[in-house]
């Protein structure tokens, strides 16, 4: 099995995290719209903001997953982060998604002050559910209704993990 490595983007990637977000079974799962614009992706990966770390999961040198934690930025939410996830369809069941969880806990945990992360994740969704509560993530709440996919409203659960 091929180690897999954790870094930081670098704007050479976004055509590797276009055609990862290109994914019918990726955007369908994230809240990424079908058809990703590659100048978008270079828009993004040259201006990240203040306060978001933006991460990749490499197999063999190629981006096999990516990860965006964003630190809330008003003064009484800093102690807290949510973060997006997505994981190319062929390398899943890798652990790709735990690796980058990982790196999400140590930079929160270790490095960013960070006491709450939150995210939310579709219900039907059970094998992301798993991963969460794997990494100490609870359910808080259910969105009813929280968003559109293929033309049909899904529910959303609201999950959050406390510092240790």
């Amino acid at each position: 099995m091929s180690e897999i490595t954790v870094r930081h983007v670098v704007p050479e990637d976004a055509e590797a995290l276009q055609a990862l977000y290109g994914q019918p079974e990726t955007y369908s799962d994230t809240l990424q719209l079908p058809h990703p614009s590659l100048m978008k992706w270079r828009e993004k990966l040259a201006a990240i903001p203040d306060g978001t770390q933006m991460l990749v999961a490499c197999i063999d040198g190629k981006i096999a997953g990516q990860a965006t934690v964003y630190i809330n930025g008003p003064a009484r939410r800093r102690h807290s982060a949510s973060f997006g996830l997505g994981v190319d369809v062929q390398q899943r069941g890798k652990g790709v998604a735990s690796a980058l969880m990982r790196a999400i806990l140590d930079l929160c945990d270790n490095w960013l002050g960070v006491d709450r992360i939150e995210l939310t994740v579709f219900a039907d969704n059970p094998a992301a559910v798993r991963l969460y509560e794997k990494f100490g993530f609870e359910t808080e709440g259910r969105a009813r209704r929280f968003a559109i996919r293929n033309g049909q409203q899904v529910d959303a659960l609201y999950m959050a993990r406390f510092k240790p």
